[in-house]
């Protein structure tokens, strides 16, 4: 007799493949390639023992991108599927999305899209050369990390967000705490959000006169019964600015760590920017995507049922997108392995797309420019001090982080 049962859809397997994937950021992990041409969106367990669908073609990531129904601030909710541990209070994860009605996300475009003001190229590019004039007089070997890259980020963040810079420096100095990844929270994550969360709202406290950057606009905002600021508190306004803060410094200087280690690996492109330093720009996107700086997948939690390719995504679980894997995909980069200064067009997912696409990419365009352009000019030996497989990547963190960049020049 037949039986008038439906038959039960076997669970998908999950991918010969360990999660995350490698913490070394000089070389793209094998394991892209094979998932995009065998299985891109693929079945995956993360440090937290959750299951996930791991993306790793380049049209399917666009897709979950941009598509509302996958939501970035969901992924803060309670029992929901994670890749890891929160480091941070879940109500910070997607701060502007929560507040937008208090015209926050605005004010967030505003302070980090234009490129004059007080974070002008102008401005960066001396805050630049400062930092270089340093390293020369101390001499080489120094660590590009510690020396430049670091300090250069926290200047450009400080100056937007409105920020003593020698504040910012020591709010760099607990920054790796807040981007740890486990399968639990540890103590020293949350102690150290807490006090960087105080030390902000102490400059949000502070009298209107002392206030600048993005921390006095928002406290305008806050205080103008003509705009849609009512519901913004200080808290709010804290809480924001150090996300921004802690982001935005990680962000950048890891990028440039990752930018100048590209570079220095490929003399001839080098000495082609340092003749044509109008050239950058272009540059500056090949860089983004050809990096490895992100690091661990971008995560959705789909709020309904979306179909991925051959896929159907239910709702309330995790999907995380490969950055890597898209960015490297030949269907949308020729050559894709190829580091291309002519490479066009570049249409990269490394500021995402979509709803959260990075309000600060315009700046950190500029930015790395600024950098890239000083440092050749003014070091044009620049190279490593070590065999590249010798450098140390940090384990157990968002970003793809060498601990240190030993150069010569």
């Amino acid at each position: 007799m037949t039986s008038t049962h439906p038959t039960a859809v076997p669970p998908p397997a999950y991918a010969s493949v360990e999660w995350p994937l490698s913490r070394r950021g000089d070389v793209v992990p094998a394991e892209c390639a094979r998932l995009r041409e065998e299985t891109p969106l693929a079945r995956i367990r993360t440090l937290t023992g959750d299951d996930a669908w791991l993306v790793t073609s380049y049209a399917l990531a666009r897709q979950v991108l941009e598509d509302e129904r996958l939501s970035l601030r969901d992924t803060a909710a309670a029992d929901v599927p994670r890749q890891y541990a929160l480091t941070i209070p879940p109500e910070i994860v997607n701060t502007m999305g929560n507040v937008n009605s208090a015209g926050l996300h605005q004010e967030v475009l505003g302070a980090f899209g234009p490129r004059s003001g007080p974070a002008s190229p102008e401005w960066m590019t001396a805050r630049a050369h400062e930092l270089i004039d340093a390293m020369v007089e101390e001499g080489p070997p120094v660590d590009l990390r510690q020396r430049f890259a670091e300090p250069y980020a926290a200047a450009l963040v400080c100056q937007v967000l409105g920020l003593p810079y020698e504040d910012g420096l020591r709010l760099m100095s607990g920054l790796d705490l807040g981007f740890v990844t486990s399968p639990v929270v540890y103590e020293g994550c949350t102690a150290n959000w807490d006090k960087d969360y105080a030390f902000v709202l102490r400059h949000v406290r502070a009298d209107r006169a002392a206030q600048r950057g993005l921390i006095r606009r928002l406290c305008e905002l806050r205080d103008d019964p003509e705009r849609d600021g009512a519901d913004l508190t200080d808290e709010m306004i804290a809480a924001t600015v150090t996300s921004l803060f802690g982001a935005g410094a990680m962000s950048t200087y890891v990028f440039l760590l990752h930018a100048v280690l590209t570079l220095i690996r490929h003399p001839k492109a080098m000495d082609h920017l340092r003749e044509r330093p109008e050239a950058m720009p272009r540059a500056v996107d090949e860089l983004l995507r050809s990096t490895l700086s992100i690091g661990d997948g971008l995560p959705r939690i789909a709020r309904a049922d979306v179909q991925l390719g051959e896929v159907l995504v239910r709702a309330g679980e995790l999907v995380l997108v490969c950055v890597e894997g898209a960015n490297f995909d030949p269907e949308q980069f020729p050559d894709a392995e190829r580091f291309d200064l002519d490479r066009s067009p570049n249409a990269h997912l490394s500021f995402g797309a979509g709803r959260h696409f990075c309000p600060a990419s315009t700046i950190s365009r500029v930015h790395a420019t600024q950098a890239l352009t000083a440092l050749l000019e003014r070091l044009p030996r620049l190279r490593l001090a070590l065999p590249v497989d010798q450098l140390v990547w940090r384990t157990g963190n968002i970003k793809r982080v060498p601990e240190r960049l030993p150069v010569l020049w």
